[in-house]
């Protein structure tokens, strides 16, 4: 699957972005979509994550409560709604997937075989 990311941008502190992923090849049906985030000098993090089957929904503690993840009824598109952003939410961020991780690794960068291109998130104080 080939994963394509975009929505990102400059904004204000307290201002919203929503972030998509698109899939091409097959749908992301049976995938587990994870969008992840890196900033210069910082390991790569987990931020959301959405298992498309079932729409069951898993956040990092930094974003909870502000960023919200959702899938489309064709399975094909994975978004993220980033509001309240702050400054520290500045990254590149990243959509991923991946048909076989179990549940405990659902969290971690290296688990996901498909990665899309990043898109710039940078918010302003």
């Amino acid at each position: 699957v080939q994963l394509q990311a975009s929505g990102g941008g400059l904004v204000q502190a307290g201002g919203s972005l929503r972030l998509s992923c698109v899939a091409s090849g097959r749908t992301l049906r049976n995938y587990r979509v994870g969008w992840f985030r890196q900033s210069p000098g910082k390991e790569r993090e987990f931020v959301a994550g959405i298992k498309v089957s079932d729409g069951n929904t898993y956040y990092s503690d930094s974003v909870k409560g502000r960023f919200t993840i959702s899938r489309d009824n064709a399975r094909s598109s994975v978004y993220l709604q980033m509001n309240s952003l702050k400054p520290e939410d500045t990254a590149v961020y990243y959509c991923a997937a991946d048909s076989t991780i179990i549940q405990s690794s659902r969290m971690i960068a290296d688990a996901y075989d498909y990665w899309g291109q990043g898109t710039q998130v940078t918010v302003s104080s």
